[in-house]
C-alpha cells in the first residue's frame, strides 16, 4: 500500500495528539472519577494552573514511545525488527532510577522488573513474559501507553503496526497487556485511511485472539454504548465490571482500556469530546488521554484537533525526552514528526524527506508549527507580543507579531535548547538531557520583514544562558536593522558563558523610531560547527552546569574540589555530554583515576552502550575499545604505565573513520571502517567500579 499524500502531516497530528493528551492528563493522573469532579468538574481544558503544576513536562508516555522507537534506527528499519533488538535498546538509553521509566521496583513496577531482568542477561520477550514475572506484573499497563510510534510508521498497515507493537511489549509484558497493545495500534494504523470507528475496532480485534479478556472487554462495551446514549451510565458499567478493585496490581491494562474503547466510541470524531471522556473518567489519565489523543490526531489530522479549543497554542510543540541520549532530550512535535515519517517512509521502501530549508533545525514548515518558540516576557516586553505561524512564499515562517513597539521595548521570541529552571519541579520523572547549542557554534537566522510593517526595527539574535543560582540571563547578538519589505540573515558565532549552559534560543526585535507595528518572519534558525567550549564548574554559584551531563553513574559529586567526581558501584558508569550533531572533533583532559578495572574518556557516544572509548586499563595498558550493546572490541592497545591518584593529559581526536589519542605522550590510533562504525555524538567520563574526576574538559574542532 502505498503512503498517504499528507502522511507526514497526519504524522504530526498524531504526535501533537499525544502530547496534548498527556499533558491533559498528568496532573491529576490515578485519580478517581469521584474525586475528579469534585475537584475538577468535568475536563473540557487543561487544569495544571489549577493544581499549581506545569504543562510541559517529563512524562513516560511521550519519552518512552518516542525512544523505544528508535530501535528501528539502530537495528535496522525492518518490518521484522525483533523484540530482543528492542529490548538491547532499553538497556542503552534507559539509566536506572533516572530516565523514561517508573522505577518503583522490582516486581512493582513492570517496567523495571524487565530492565533488571534484561541487565542479568534475560533477553527479550522472556524479559516480560508471564514466565518470567507472573501474570499480575506483566499485565499493567505499560505495553499499550508506548505503542503509537510503531503505529506511525505503518500507515494502512494494521497487521505490520500490531506486529512491532507485540514485538515491543513483550520486552516488558504479555498477555492481555500485549493484546491491548497491539490492538491499539493496528487502530491507529487503520485510521490513516479509515474514519469508521467500528471498522477500527474490527481492524483491531483482527489481530488478537477472539477469546481473550481484551476482545470480550470490547464486545461489553459496545453493547453498553448502544443500549446508553450517555457515556456515564458506561463508565458505571465498565468501573463495575472492569473497576480497577477486580484486578491485581498498581495500574492494570484491563480497566484503562475498557475507558480508551468507551470515549472513542462516544466522541469518534470530536478531539474535545473524546479528551474530555477519557480524562473525567479517571484512572491513568496522562497514559489513556495519550493513547486516545493520538487515535484522533491520524484519524482527524490537524483540522480535527483545532475544530475546539487551543489546545495547541500553550504546549508550541513542545516536549521532553529522558534517555542517556541527552542530545535528544530537548525536542519539538516537528522533528519527532519527520523523524518518525521518515522511519516509515523507510519501511514502505521510499526514500526519506529531506529536512527542508537545508537542515535547518527550526524551518516552521508544518501548519501552525512553532518549534517551541513563544513569548518570551522581559520585564520590558511589548505588550502587543504575539507568536505563531505563517504563509511565507511557497513556505511556512515562524511570525513574530508585535504593536505600538516602542523604544525600551522588546518583542522577543525562544525556544527551549536545554531544560527548563522549572524541571526540578516536576514530579516522578527526571530529565535527562544536555545542551542542543554550544559556544563555538555559528547561529544563523533568516528574517523577513513584511512590506506593510510600519516603521524599521532593529532584530538580533538573542540567548537565554545559566548563571548565578541558575537564573537564566538575556545575552543578545548584535543587531541588524530591518526595514519594512527587507530580509537579512543574522548571524553570531556563540561565545563561551564560563561553563554555563545556554537554556533557550531566539530573536529579539526592538526599535530606535516612536512606534513601530508589524511582524517579523523567521525562515529559518540554524547552528553549524564544532563546539569551542571548556566544561567546567563555573564561578557563579550554580548547579545546572553539572545538571547538563547525563548522570549514568552510581555518584555524580559535586563536592570534591575537582569539577567533576564520578563513582560506580558495579560494573561499568559514564556521565556524557553533547549531542549527535558532533560529528568531528578534539577532546582535551586531565583525569584521574582513583579506584576502578579501568577510567577514561567516551567519543561518538550515543548512549550508555554506543561509543569509543580510551581506557587507561589497571593492569598497564592504553586501549582505543568500541562498545556496542554487549561487545567490546579492542581496536588498539599499547602497553601504559598506570596508576591510581595521576593526573594523567589525554589528547583525543574524531575525524571520519579515524580515532587518535595522545595520553600522557603515548600515541594511539585505530580505525573503524565497519558497517557499524559510530559516526557522531558527544563525549563522555568513564568508570568501571571505582571512581575518576577531572577539572575541565575542552571540546574543539578536529
Amino acid at each position: 500500500m502505498s503512503l498517504p499524500s499528507d502522511y507526514l502531516e497526519r504524522v504530526y497530528a498524531g504526535v501533537l495528539g499525544k502530547l496534548i493528551g498527556v499533558y491533559l492528563g498528568r496532573p491529576f493522573e490515578g485519580w478517581t472519577y469521584a474525586k475528579i469532579m469534585e475537584k475538577l468538574g468535568p475536563i473540557d481544558y487543561y487544569v495544571h494552573e489549577r493544581l499549581g503544576q506545569h504543562l510541559v513536562v517529563t512524562d513516560d508516555d511521550v519519552a518512552g514511545t518516542f525512544t523505544f522507537l528508535r530501535a528501528l534506527e539502530d537495528y535496522g528499519v525492518s518490518p521484522d525488527l525483533s523484540s530482543e533488538d528492542i529490548g538491547k535498546s532499553w538497556l542503552n538509553y534507559l539509566i536506572e532510577h533516572r530516565s523514561i521509566l517508573w522505577w518503583g521496583g522490582n516486581g512493582n513496577s513492570t517496567e523495571h522488573t524487565a530492565w533488571l531482568n534484561l541487565k542479568r542477561g534475560i533477553s527479550a520477550p522472556a524479559s516480560g513474559s508471564i514466565a518470567t514475572n507472573g501474570v499480575t506484573v506483566a499485565e499493567q499497563i505499560g505495553a499499550q501507553i508506548f505503542i503509537d510510534g510503531w503505529a506511525m510508521v505503518a500507515p494502512g498497515k494494521p497487521e505490520l503496526a500490531a506486529r512491532l507493537a507485540r514485538a515491543a511489549g513483550q520486552v516488558s509484558h504479555d498477555g492481555e497487556s500485549v493484546h491491548a497493545a497491539a490492538l491499539w495500534a493496528a487502530m491507529e494504523a487503520e485510521a490513516f485511511v479509515s474514519k469508521d470507528i467500528d471498522h477500527l475496532i474490527d481492524t483491531g480485534l483482527s489481530v488478537i485472539p477472539r477469546d481473550c479478556l481484551i476482545a470480550r472487554l470490547i464486545a461489553d462495551i459496545r453493547r453498553w454504548h448502544a443500549e446508553n446514549p450517555d457515556w456515564l451510565t458506561t463508565r458505571q458499567l465498565i468501573q463495575n465490571t472492569y473497576g480497577y478493585d477486580k484486578f491485581p496490581g498498581n495500574c492494570h491494562v484491563v480497566p484503562n482500556h475498557a475507558l480508551m474503547i468507551m470515549a472513542i466510541l462516544y466522541a469518534p470524531h470530536d478531539f474535545q469530546a473524546a479528551q474530555r471522556i477519557v480524562n473525567t473518567a479517571g484512572w491513568d489519565t496522562d497514559c489513556n488521554a495519550g493513547n486516545v489523543g493520538c487515535l484522533s490526531g491520524l484519524m482527524l489530522g490537524l483540522d480535527g484537533i483545532e475544530a475546539g479549543p487551543d489546545w495547541r497554542g500553550p504546549v508550541a510543540d513542545r516536549l521532553l525526552i529522558s534517555s542517556a541520549d541527552g542530545g535528544n532530550g530537548i525536542n519539538d512535535a516537528v522533528r519527532i514528526a519527520y523523524y518518525v515519517a521518515n522511519l516509515g517512509r523507510q519501511l514502505a521502501g521510499e526514500a526519506p524527506l529531506p529536512l527542508p530549508k537545508d537542515g535547518a533545525r527550526f524551518h516552521f514548515s508544518l501548519p501552525g508549527s512553532v518549534q517551541g518558540f513563544r513569548p518570551h516576557m522581559r520585564t520590558n516586553a511589548n505588550p502587543g507580543l504575539r507568536v505563531g505561524n505563517c504563509a511565507l512564499g511557497a513556505s511556512r515562517a515562524l511570525d513574530i507579531a508585535y504593536t505600538a513597539l516602542a523604544p525600551g521595548q522588546v518583542a522577543a521570541a525562544t525556544t527551549p535548547t536545554f531544560a527548563p529552571p522549572a524541571v526540578t519541579e516536576m514530579r516522578t520523572y527526571e530529565l535527562m538531557a544536555t545542551p542542543t547549542v554550544y559556544p563555538g557554534q555559528t547561529v544563523r537566522a533568516r528574517v523577513v520583514a513584511p512590506k506593510n510593517n510600519s516603521g524599521a526595527v532593529d532584530v538580533r539574535l538573542t540567548l537565554k544562558v545559566f548563571g548565578e543560582k541558575d537564573r537564566l540571563v538575556d545575552v543578545d547578538g548584535k543587531p541588524a536593522q530591518l526595514a519594512p519589505g527587507a530580509e537579512t540573515v543574522l548571524e553570531w558565532r556563540v561565545p563561551e558563558f564560563d561553563g554555563q549552559p545556554i537554556g533557550e534560543i531566539g530573536i529579539a526585535i526592538t526599535t530606535q523610531a516612536q512606534r513601530a507595528d508589524g511582524h517579523v518572519l523567521v525562515d529559518w534558525l540554524r547552528w553549524d560547527g564544532a563546539p569551542e567550549v571548556t566544561l567546567r564548574r563555573p564561578k557563579a554559584d550554580s548547579d545546572f552546569w553539572r545538571m547538563a551531563w547525563v548522570n549514568g553513574v552510581s555518584f555524580f559529586s559535586k563536592l570534591f574540589p575537582p569539577s567533576f567526581r564520578i563513582s560506580q558501584a558495579v560494573g561499568e558508569g559514564m556521565v556524557s555530554h553533547g549531542t549527535r550533531e558532533w560529528t568531528d572533533y578534539t577532546v582535551k583532559t586531565d583525569l584521574t583515576v582513583h579506584l576502578g578495572g579501568y577510567g577514561g574518556l567516551a567519543v561518538r557516544v550515543q548512549g550508555l552502550r554506543r561509543y569509543y572509548g580510551i581506557r587507561l586499563v589497571r593492569d598497564g595498558r592504553l586501549q582505543i575499545v568500541k562498545v556496542r550493546d554487549e561487545a567490546v572490541s579492542v581496536l588498539a592497545e599499547t602497553p601504559f604505565d598506570f596508576a591510581f591518584e595521576k593526573a594523567v593529559p589525554m589528547e583525543v581526536r574524531v575525524s571520519g573513520s579515524t580515532i587518535s589519542a595522545v595520553v600522557e605522550g603515548t600515541r594511539l590510533e585505530a580505525r573503524d571502517d565497519s558497517d557499524t562504525t559510530l559516526a557522531d555524538g558527544g563525549i563522555g567520563l568513564v568508570i568501571h567500579e571505582g571512581a575518576l574526576s577531572t577539572d575541565s574538559v575542552a571540546v574543539s574542532a578536529a
